[in-house]
């Protein structure tokens, strides 16, 4: 039987590098049947990503935000303020170890969560990630990138919720020139972060398993 999964919401903006290495710590722990699963919700400074399929020529405009190589799947991205990061940390046991199944039951509980806001957004098979049609042009608004270690993920997702989109313009976000970025503000001009949120956790919770609030995380300790 599987253990009740934690969750917490982080309030400031946390350091890209602060937060793998608090993930690659708690991945051990749960390994080692010492600390339970758990979703991470924050956001990040401004931070650009280099995922393992990225090419040095998608990053157009060096200097600008710093960069971080991660051991994530993907490409380049973008994070920052007004973006909503979820980390997941999962055991795949729960999926039979079935990595399709798992992205296939993230990416229900991220389609639930936007219908909710009667937004149609839905995966690309050829283009990972979650899409919206904006007047006959798609266009993306979410990204999921992976890591999977000893059947535990790491990373997870990034939706843009009101984000700066002028800093995708820096990179070609997911190595994809001639599809635009768009957010949750552009597309409805509305939905907080906070009401976006709520609607993740009650998916999460009827699709994946009942989760329990966290009020802290010792990121620089292991909690």
């Amino acid at each position: 039987m599987h253990k009740e999964i934690e969750y917490i919401i982080s309030k400031s903006p946390v350091q890209y590098e602060i937060a793998v290495n608090f993930m690659e710590r708690r991945v051990d722990l749960i390994n080692n049947d010492d600390a339970c699963e758990l979703i991470w919700f924050l956001e990040h400074p401004h931070v650009y990503t280099a995922g393992s399929s990225a090419k040095d020529n998608e990053l157009l405009n060096k200097g600008q935000v710093p960069v971080y190589k991660t051991l994530r799947g993907g490409r380049y991205t973008y994070h920052g303020p007004g973006q909503r990061i979820i980390y997941i940390m999962l055991n795949l046991n729960r999926f039979e170890k079935d990595i399709r199944s798992f992205i296939k039951k993230l990416e229900e509980v991220l389609i639930g969560s936007f219908s909710h806001f009667n937004m149609d957004v839905y995966p690309h098979r050829e283009r990972i990630g979650l899409w919206v049609n904006n007047e006959g042009e798609e266009e993306k608004i979410g990204a999921i990138g992976l890591k999977i270690k000893k059947w535990i993920s790491l990373h997870g997702i990034a939706i843009n919720i009101d984000p700066d989109l002028s800093y995708f313009d820096g990179i070609i976000p997911c190595g994809l020139p001639n599809h635009n970025v768009t957010s949750i503000r552009k597309m409805t001009g509305k939905v907080t972060m906070d009401q976006f949120d709520r609607e993740l956790i009650k998916n999460f919770s009827s699709k994946i398993g009942i989760m329990k609030q966290l009020e802290y995380i010792d990121l620089y300790g292991v909690k």
